[in-house]
């Protein structure tokens, strides 16, 4: 039997390098940010390449073994077991927890910029609306699901049906044998598990604060200050705290079903009172765009053009999901046990993306119908770019007001399904981890987002910088987690 200093070994790792970093965020702002800008553009410029040909293997391999491979119908769990959630739960949890507040933050800002700064298009052109809907269903579209699915079915599979241990480590036994989780190598990828899981939500939590303030601003006057920002932080701090009590099925759960009411509620009042038949449009024609580029666009990374572009969105957006497939992929396996394969990709990977293009196909048209001068006005700053836009829709201090609502119930989701999936991490991959570590993962998680954002003059870029550096080596940690996947696959009997 394990001893307890053992036992906690990665939880004690994780948390000491976690505190390095935040006081070194907090106590040398300036050098924090010179490394970080360091990192960004050294990895932006030579390491492209792997970030890009990743997830087009997670998105290939994930389609073969739901659609194409003998694989598909074997079940997440025992042969008899039905799922523990309704499908309508499931997808609720998994989308509140994957994807909700990015799809606020960059559901304006996004179009936008491309509509007003397109490759090889002229601005504001038909062609520039065409580039804007083909990156923006690209960026939220199969590529980023397909990155939790690896981790999600992995883990799952390894989990439920195998009898392993909640943690990534777990999909290595079949290379590294029944105690894979208590090799060196197994505790190393672990903790970096958790040092990723950690810059990805933070991330997250980041952009949420930004645009939670501009809201507040355009709503209320609040000024957009790092006091306010940091005050922001600790209310949604106190409030994670206060619910890692509250299990699973009880709390993230009906928060999430009511994320999803909220989402639906949203996106049906801007399709009837927004251009409607423009959306259908732009909906049916992106939906067509993005088919036909998928392959070509999957291996893109400005080999012959602009690549500091694709440094800042399509490498920016590649990285933050690798640093995200951790956390989410372990989350939508703890919810996903008794689903087969091909139903765990199909609800995984094309219901959100389906969802999320529905999404921008919403606010991306109502973006580029909107007059130039509001377009140009939306970019100045990102977090800002929703609440710009829509104080000229109908009613729009009203849709702003449930915005902020919904984005705040999406910020909590999110912190309080890190705090969960950071406990099971470090507790030995226990599916009820203790409340003092979710505490204590949960004050971490958001001193981690207060390190990259106050103290630096750039917080948005030093929110990028975490996830692109964090997700580097997680990325090979996934091609490898493939690897394994696939050698444990290869004994199942399927009749």
């Amino acid at each position: 039997m394990k001893s307890t200093k053992e036992k906690n070994s990665i939880f004690i790792i994780s948390l000491i390098l976690s505190i390095i970093i935040v006081l070194f965020g907090i106590v040398f702002p300036v050098q924090f940010e010179k490394g970080a800008n360091y990192l960004f553009a050294l990895i932006g410029e030579k390491m492209g390449w792997v970030y890009t040909l990743s997830m087009a293997a997670f998105l290939f391999f994930s389609l073969w073994i739901g659609f194409f491979s003998k694989y598909s119908n074997l079940k997440l769990g025992r042969d008899d077991e039905e799922p523990e959630y309704s499908f309508f739960s499931w997808f609720a949890m998994l989308f509140s927890a994957g994807m909700g507040v990015g799809l606020i933050f960059w559901g304006v800002a996004e179009p936008a910029n491309y509509f007003l700064n397109p490759l090889g298009a002229e601005s504001l052109s038909p062609e520039a609306a065409t580039f804007a809907f083909n990156k923006s269903f690209l960026h939220w579209g199969l590529h980023p699901w397909a990155a939790y699915a690896i981790i999600g079915m992995s883990l799952a599979y390894m989990q439920y049906r195998k009898g392993e241990g909640g943690l990534i480590s777990s999909i290595f036994t079949p290379v590294l044998g029944k105690n894979a989780k208590d090799t060196t190598i197994g505790k190393s990828i672990d903790i970096l598990t958790v040092l990723a899981t950690i810059g990805g939500i933070a991330t997250s939590l980041g952009l949420g604060v930004y645009q939670i303030n501009s809201g507040l601003k355009y709503l209320f006057g609040v000024p957009e200050t790092s006091t306010v920002q940091l005050i922001i932080i600790l209310i949604t701090t106190v409030i994670v705290v206060l619910s890692v009590a509250t299990p699973l099925e009880k709390g993230i759960k009906i928060v999430s079903d009511v994320n999803i009411y909220f989402a639906i509620v949203l996106i049906t009042f801007c399709f009837f009172f927004g251009p409607t038949t423009e959306i259908l449009d732009t909906f049916v024609e992106g939906l067509g765009v993005y088919i036909n580029n998928i392959i070509p666009n999957s291996f893109t990374v400005g080999a012959f053009g602009n690549k500091s572009w694709y440094s800042s969105w399509t490498l920016f957006y590649w990285s933050w999901f690798i640093a995200w497939a951790p956390f989410t992929g372990m989350f939508i396996a703890r919810i996903s046990r008794g689903r087969t394969i091909r139903e765990f990709v199909l609800g995984v990977l094309f219901a959100p993306a389906l969802f999320s293009f529905l999404w921008f196909a919403i606010f991306g048209r109502i973006t580029i119908n909107s007059d130039v001068e509001v377009i140009k006005e939306a970019i100045k700053s990102t977090p800002t770019a929703y609440f710009v836009v829509m104080q000229h829709f109908p009613m729009g201090k009203i849709v702003s007001l449930f915005t902020l609502v919904l984005l705040s119930t999406f910020f909590i989701t999110s912190a309080n399904s890190a705090t969960f999936v950071l406990g099971m991490l470090t507790s030995d991959g226990s599916l009820d981890p203790s409340k003092n570590k979710k505490i204590i993962w949960g004050i971490l998680q958001s001193a981690f987002a207060i390190a990259l954002m106050i103290g630096s003059q750039n917080g948005l870029q030093m929110l990028q910088t975490a996830s692109i550096t964090l997700a580097l080596p997680f990325s090979v940690i996934m091609i490898w987690g493939i690897i394994s996947f696939f050698k444990s696959l290869k004994k199942e009997k399927i009749k």
